[in-house]
């Protein structure tokens, strides 16, 4: 266990190869302010430069993910910057290293972007999302309006942009958006099961794999297949990928046919 004093606006724990990064102002529903904004990216820095852990879990105290940027702290602070590029330090970062969302509560405006941002989502049932930047005279400009179209169907993502309507995490899971749901008060139960299933294979596959995915996305299959075969092909030369088509050939590994 590390960083875990109650004050701290972000608390980070270790378990087994998993970082459990935890957002820490739940009186405000962990609203992200510059303290906030900066702790979440040491912790994802940490994550990525130290071999110890392999997956990371984002999660909020109190009952509740994030309810976005403090709109109380933003007349005098601004937009809470990290490495000067605002929110971006969270939501575009380029990592290597697969991030779930365990959601409780509210998933909100900035709180939904960084949701978005990571590659899995465990949620409660009784969870929800929304980006009510417009209500607000703002703009979901942190991976909302990017995104969320190409996640759920076109008008529903149109009418969370423009209405600002939430969503609830039973029609997000309906919708494909959410990959499992849990009780209330169980998503980083939930989150650390599912780590635990992509923690059970090579690290360096999971890793490249997620490089794919991120590095082609929007592009064309020849563009596609230009952009992933440098970092497909060292793959196939290690020995972790010898010793897995070896443990297949001796029924050492499931069979997904069976």
């Amino acid at each position: 266990m590390m960083n875990t004093h109650s004050t701290d606006p972000v608390l980070t724990s270790s378990r087994d190869g998993v970082l459990v990064i935890t957002l820490n102002r739940p009186h405000v529903r962990n609203a992200v302010d510059q303290a906030l904004a900066g702790g979440v990216d040491a912790a994802l820095r940490m994550l990525e430069d130290d071999p110890r852990w392999e997956v990371g879990i984002l999660t909020g105290a109190g009952g509740h993910f994030c309810s976005g940027m403090d709109l109380k702290a933003f007349p005098t602070e601004g937009v809470p910057r990290v490495a000067d590029r605002g929110l971006a330090g969270l939501t575009r970062a380029d990592r290597s290293k697969p991030v779930i969302a365990a959601v409780e509560g509210a998933a909100v405006a900035g709180g939904f972007e960084l949701v978005l941002a990571c590659d899995l989502i465990i949620a409660a049932d009784t969870a929800f999302f929304a980006l009510p930047e417009v209500a607000r005279g703002l703009v979901a400009s942190e991976g909302g309006a990017i995104r969320l179209p190409g996640r759920v169907p076109h008008h529903l993502a149109m009418e969370m942009l423009l209405t600002a309507s939430p969503l609830t995490a039973p029609e997000a899971a309906r919708h494909g958006l959410v990959n499992q749901l849990t009780g209330e008060g169980k998503a980083l139960d939930g989150a650390l099961a599912l780590a635990e299933r992509i923690r059970a294979n090579s690290p360096q596959a999971v890793r490249t794999t997620r490089q794919v995915v991120r590095a082609t996305r929007g592009l064309d299959d020849h563009a596609a297949f230009i952009a992933q075969d440098p970092l497909t092909a060292p793959v196939f030369h290690t020995d972790t990928a010898t010793e897995g088509a070896r443990a297949f050939c001796e029924k050492r590994t499931p069979d997904w046919t069976a």
